[in-house]
């Protein structure tokens, strides 16, 4: 698959595993990232620094175990992964549900380094291990009416304790149109840092989708439906005039409580500056053709 994606953030840009807990070797790693850097709106080497492991997997959201950032990581250990399913339906070839085992066992996992950014306005670059949606889609098979892809999370309230009260309408749904499902940066990831998806980040199975908000990368998918119509995803539901269907990183479109042309770096310390937020968050060449001639402040 190599050439089918551009990518200005490189996997040996990575602190090598044995070294992603020595800071100060993580630090030193980034001198080699200055020197690699291809795009110019990147200002330091500190924004090209992948996040170290713990910061990864100690500050998250999460909501099915709770709404503190902390709270994934504290609570996330009572999730049964293995064994683990997927059901297909809906304008599929093929339906049915799949042990993950036999989906992953012709799948070649690849390494994505790639910029994360929250809907908070907070940001992480991760070191992600997965393999492309389309692949998955290839071989359950997409019918010709198929527009839109649904995704459902796991619903568990006896693990899964933030699935126990009633501020969300579980389980958690995420959806995104055929096209942008199919582009070669939409993964399926299965762990960080070469490493299994730590429960709190989505294990066993999560999406990635690099160029749009964190929430959108939905988590511990049990459920995936081909669709004509426009899903509708829990946090569009829930607040339609904050969350859109599409959100695309963009810092020319505010949240209407805050502003999205600035990002906070996760681990840059209290006194680290803001950097300026990058339009579909540094993937602009990539997956911009999608969206011609849309009003990106409408179709948020």
């Amino acid at each position: 698959m190599a050439g089918r994606w551009k990518n200005d953030l490189r996997w040996s840009d990575v602190t090598p595993l044995p070294d992603y807990m020595n800071r100060r070797q993580l630090l030193a790693a980034g001198t080699a990232l200055a020197a690699t850097a291809a795009t110019p709106a990147i200002a330091s080497r500190r924004e090209l620094e992948p996040n170290s492991f713990e910061e990864i997997t100690s500050y998250n959201n999460f909501y099915e175990f709770g709404w503190d950032k902390s709270d994934p990581k504290r609570y996330a250990g009572a999730l049964t992964t293995d064994p683990w399913a997927i059901t297909f339906d809906g304008l599929v070839e093929n339906p049915g549900t799949y042990d993950l085992a036999d989906i992953l066992k012709d799948k070649s996992i690849e390494d994505r380094l790639y910029r994360f950014r929250c809907v908070e306005a907070w940001s992480m670059v991760i070191p992600w291990n997965g393999f492309e949606l389309k692949d998955l889609l290839d071989q359950v098979g997409v019918q010709p009416s198929a527009k839109y892809v649904r995704f459902e999370t796991l619903l568990r309230p006896s693990e899964m304790r933030g699935q126990q009260g009633g501020s969300i309408d579980w389980p958690y749904v995420e959806g995104l149109r055929l096209d942008e499902a199919m582009n070669p940066l939409t993964i399926m990831a299965t762990g960080i840092y070469g490493m299994p998806m730590p429960n709190q980040n989505g294990a066993p199975i999560r999406l990635v989708v690099p160029w749009k908000y964190g929430f959108k990368s939905i988590k511990s998918i049990v459920r995936i439906t081909l669709t004509e119509e426009q899903p509708l995803n829990t946090w569009q539901a829930l607040q339609p005039r904050e969350y859109g269907f599409y959100s695309n990183v963009n810092p020319n479109v505010d949240h209407p409580r805050w502003s999205q042309a600035t990002e906070r770096r996760v681990g840059g310390g209290l006194l680290a500056r803001r950097q300026p937020t990058l339009m579909f968050n540094g993937y602009e060449e990539e997956v911009a053709a999608m969206y011609a001639g849309m009003d990106l402040a409408k179709y948020y």
